[in-house]
């Protein structure tokens, strides 16, 4: 089995959030502009959160899951399950 470097793990991390963040959005409607107006923040750190460029604070986490109408809870088992998923392949895992 191959190990993964922490810093790797972070990145998948980062890319699962970012494909769960743009799935919620698109299942609502929202543009990442509208996301972004909804939640309180510019519609380019949205871009860089969906691209896995940025790391969500927990503050983020909780204006985003208001934003999207969807538990935090929710939003973050979402986000395991592709982490986990993208582990398990070899940092492919769901799109």
């Amino acid at each position: 089995m191959q190990m993964i470097e922490n810093n790797d793990q972070g990145n998948i991390l980062g890319k699962a959030f970012g494909i769960i963040l743009s799935h919620l959005r698109r299942s609502v409607g929202l543009s990442q502009e509208q996301l972004g107006f909804e939640s309180g923040y510019h519609r380019t750190y949205i871009s860089l959160l969906e691209r896995g460029k940025k790391s969500p604070s927990l503050q983020t986490i909780f204006d985003l899951s208001k934003a999207l109408n969807i538990d935090p809870t929710e939003f973050i088992k979402h986000v395991e399950l592709e982490y986990e998923a993208r582990l398990k392949s070899g940092e492919e895992g769901i799109k």
